[in-house]
Parts: C-alpha cells; structure tokens; sequence
C-alpha cells in the first residue's frame, strides 16, 4: 500500500509541474483573473482524466490506444491552444475589465486537456498498468494510487495558481502585460509542438 501511495505521489507531483499548455493556462488565469480561476483550470483533469481511466480499468484501453486517434486529437488540441495563445497576445486590458468576457476557465481547462494527447498516453502507458497491478493486490491499493497522483497532480497546480494569482498584485501594468505576453507566446509554442506531435503520430512526418 505504502508502495502505490509513494508511486502515485511521484507521478503526481511531476506531472503537476511538468511544462505543458494545462501548466500555462493555470498560470495565465491565475495572473489574469486571480486565484479561483486558475484553481477551476488546475481541476480539469479530475473531469477529463475519468473516460480514459474507466477504459483502462475496464480492460478496454485497446479501443482507444491507436496512433491515428491520438495523432487527430494532438492536432486538434494544437490548433486550440494556439487559438488561446493567439487570443491573449490581441489582449491589452487589465484583467479585471475581462471577468465573465469568455468563456469559463473550467471549461477552457477541461478542453486543453481533453485535446492533449499526454494523458492518455499516460494512463495507457504508465498510470493504466499501474492501477491493473495495484487492483491485482487490492483495490485499496488501486484507489490509494490513484488519489495520492490526483491530489499531488491538482493540488501542485492549485498551490502554483494561489502563487501566481497573489503575485499580480505586486507587477506593474507593464511588468504584468509583459508576463501575460510571454505565457501566450509560450501557448502558441505548445500548440505548435502538439501539431507537430500529432503529425508525427499520424504518420505525416517521421520521427526525428
């Protein structure tokens, strides 16, 4: 027991930390619209993660473990974090006068992390077999694996949004327009990579 709770800890609070458009977007929002909406974006995979798991708890993972589906899905999802990068490079105001203007941070989380192809390469790769052999033993195991990586996943990124969120208090309105700048272009970087990922995994361009 002892073993998964240690496991999914690790696995949790690297993948918390780890760069990516979920990260951004945490960071971006917090800055933008303060500590809850980058908190709303840090829960999306608590949403988005449970089809994937269920597949793989249910023995299904081969109905979902293609090349090509997770290519198209990676591509997708680079064109909308680009669209969302792009979008906060045209913005100029203050973040205050932009509350409720789109759409909810929840949902923008949920979707970034829906169109990446990371998780569920993830729980096919590493979390799946993880739970299926934590299950073999008990499924207390199971669960205790799968709650320490949620609550180190998600609470890593909760911590990081009370973080950032208090610190756009202190920046100037230059300061703070410039770091908004940098996370939208660091979108637009990653929206270009799940591109280029997804072309890879659909077999439009080999591997390097």
């Amino acid at each position: 027991m002892l073993y998964y709770l240690a496991t999914g800890a690790l696995l949790g609070l690297g993948a918390g930390f780890s760069p990516g458009p979920l990260l951004t977007l945490v960071i971006s929002e917090s800055l933008r619209r303060g500590v809850a909406a980058g908190i709303r974006v840090a829960l999306a995979p608590l949403v988005s993660d449970l089809p994937v798991i269920g597949l793989v708890v249910l023995g299904l993972a081969r109905a979902v473990h293609t090349k090509m589906l997770l290519g198209l899905l990676a591509m997708i999802g680079g064109f909308f974090v680009i669209y969302m990068g792009v979008g906060e490079l045209r913005r100029t105001g203050p973040a205050l006068a932009e509350v409720g203007s789109e759409a909810h941070p929840f949902r923008r989380g949920l979707l970034v992390n829906v169109l990446s192809p990371y998780p569920y390469l993830f729980w096919l790769g590493v979390g799946g077999p993880m739970i299926l052999k934590a299950w073999s033993q008990s499924q207390g195991a199971a669960l205790v694996f799968v709650g320490s990586f949620y609550l180190l996943l998600v609470g890593s990124k909760v911590l990081l949004a009370c973080a950032v969120g208090r610190m756009s208090a202190f920046l100037s309105s230059g300061v703070y327009r410039t770091v908004l700048r940098i996370l939208a272009f660091l979108l637009c970087l990653f929206g270009l990579s799940l591109l280029y990922e997804g072309a890879i995994l659909c077999g439009v361009v080999g591997s390097p």
